[in-house]
């Protein structure tokens, strides 16, 4: 749909920045109408469903493998795997009752294992039994839970992983008690991904409002213990107050941030920084730069490079600050 046949229903001529986000992708246009926009509800179901026809979802959608892989794996270092591209079709909000996204997972569940990309012992695991580790596992979650396939079994393991500080981390097999930002984040948004999917259960829900704690009573990028600002995590140093898209494991600031804005926390001032923070990247046309690439192999490309404005980091951007400021 173009973008002056939206604003035709406006109550207001749209800004420049809503302009810009509308003419792009209809993964992104959907998102925009229904986020920022207030689209009209039939026009928000056809455009979300030019996802899987047109653009960068209909592209993904294409590389899958008769044998319902992509990229040949269940999952790989690089981005191209069935859980990354899994990850992106969520993101891209690929509607789970099409028939596109019914014949892929159908695929996906049907005929792909864990084969050669995991511990030995789980490569006989079907896809949507997961592996084991939590962060892996927590992303397999949620595309499972976004598109309608069975991961109780994940779900389960991973209520049984939580630390005693609230969060999950991958290198608690070998013995850590703290937990990692990373794996927290890809945990929560599985937990969170579930209760939608099936219904509220007080045993998830306990845990996720105490994962949800983990990351607010840090202020989203501090230690606890000494209030000190952690600038990049131990695991490949990433800095957590640079903005990436697509994010994978890597927890940012921004990914916290839009968790909390789905998961419905009312804002409080443990938020401040991290709020102020997003404000400040804001550049003089209201855009969002892609300020990092984690390196590997994309499926498809989703932006325009690092350093350049991006879409999707300002569509995030506008959400959760418009999430902030909306009195609770």
């Amino acid at each position: 749909m173009a973008t002056n046949a939206i604003e035709r229903h406006a109550s207001k001529p749209y800004s420049p920045v809503i302009r810009w986000l509308l003419d792009s992708d209809p993964s992104i246009r959907w998102q925009v109408m229904r986020d920022l926009v207030g689209a009209p509800t039939g026009e928000l179901a056809a455009e979300r469903g030019r996802v899987a026809t047109q653009g960068a979802g209909a592209r993904l959608l294409a590389l899958q493998g008769s044998d319902g892989r992509w990229g040949g794996a269940a999952w790989n270092r690089g981005w191209n795997s069935t859980m990354h591209v899994l990850m992106l079709l969520r993101d891209m909000g690929l509607d789970p009752q099409s028939d596109e996204a019914r014949s892929a997972l159908g695929l996906v569940r049907d005929r792909v294992t864990w084969q050669g990309c995991g511990p030995q012992e789980c490569d006989g695991n079907a896809f949507f039994e997961g592996e084991i580790e939590p962060c892996i596992n927590g992303q397999v979650a949620a595309v499972g839970a976004y598109f309608g396939q069975d991961v109780r079994g994940i779900v389960d393991r991973l209520l049984a992983e939580q630390l005693p500080d609230g969060g999950w981390n991958c290198a608690a097999a070998n013995g850590s008690t703290r937990s990692s930002f990373n794996t927290t984040i890809c945990v929560l948004e599985a937990l969170l991904e579930y209760e939608r999917a099936v219904g509220v259960s007080p045993q998830v829900a306990a845990a996720r409002l105490r994962g949800q704690d983990y990351l607010l009573d840090r202020r989203l990028c501090r230690r606890k213990s000494t209030g000190e600002r952690i600038e990049k995590d131990r695991k490949g140093g990433a800095s957590w107050t640079r903005f990436a898209f697509p994010t994978w494991w890597h927890y940012d600031v921004l990914r916290g941030l839009d968790y909390l804005r789905r998961a419905g926390v009312t804002p409080d001032d443990r938020l401040a920084e991290a709020i102020h923070l997003v404000m400040s990247k804001r550049d003089d046309d209201g855009r969002w730069p892609l300020e990092t690439r984690y390196a590997g192999e994309m499926p498809v490309e989703t932006d325009q490079g690092e350093g350049q404005s991006s879409r999707w980091i300002t569509l995030r951007a506008l959400r959760v600050l418009d999430w902030y400021s909306t009195p609770a």
